[in-house]
């Protein structure tokens, strides 16, 4: 019988890769999946660069590191969402990870699309900036309610088989 996946850490960063997003499932590893988070960045930059544009979202397995494996996923609008879970001898698969991905993009775009969400105008300190940023703000609890739902989402799943 396969182990389930265990859902450690969901990152969503902005097209500017400004972190949007970073909720751990762990506690006292809030670091470990920040560094998670950034260091994906250059995978993620390496596979969407380059001469050909990537016709699919799911970038797959990013990188392994210590007991964590993280995988990658861009949406149309080139924001970034990673995702590590917890190693296990059992086979991972790709289908169960888009699955959760599919999931986190949808939360994402329900949020985003909330007409009575304002988001903040550009600052005249940053000229980088990304509306996007606001969403770890108080104001997206919808989002992080999504994502804490998709993580119990798994568990219970775990649980059931």
């Amino acid at each position: 019988m396969p182990q389930p996946l265990r859902l450690n850490a969901v990152a969503l960063i902005s097209p500017q890769n400004h972190p949007i997003l970073i909720r751990t499932f762990q506690r006292g590893d809030e670091l470990k999946y920040h560094y998670v988070a950034h260091t994906s960045l250059d995978v993620i930059e390496e596979r969407t660069s380059g001469k050909t544009k990537p016709t699919e979202c799911y970038l797959g397995l990013l990188y392994v590191m210590d007991d964590v494996a993280a995988y990658g996923y861009i949406t149309p609008l080139k924001v970034k969402m990673v995702i590590a879970l917890a190693l296990t001898d059992s086979v991972v698969r790709d289908a169960d990870v888009v699955v959760i991905f599919k999931a986190l993009h949808m939360a994402f775009y329900q949020a985003v699309s909330n007409p009575f969400l304002k988001l903040e105008g550009v600052s005249e300190a940053t000229a980088d900036y990304s509306p996007y940023q606001a969403v770890g703000s108080a104001k997206w609890k919808r989002l992080r309610r999504a994502v804490d739902e998709i993580h119990r989402a798994l568990g219970a799943s775990a649980q059931v088989q």
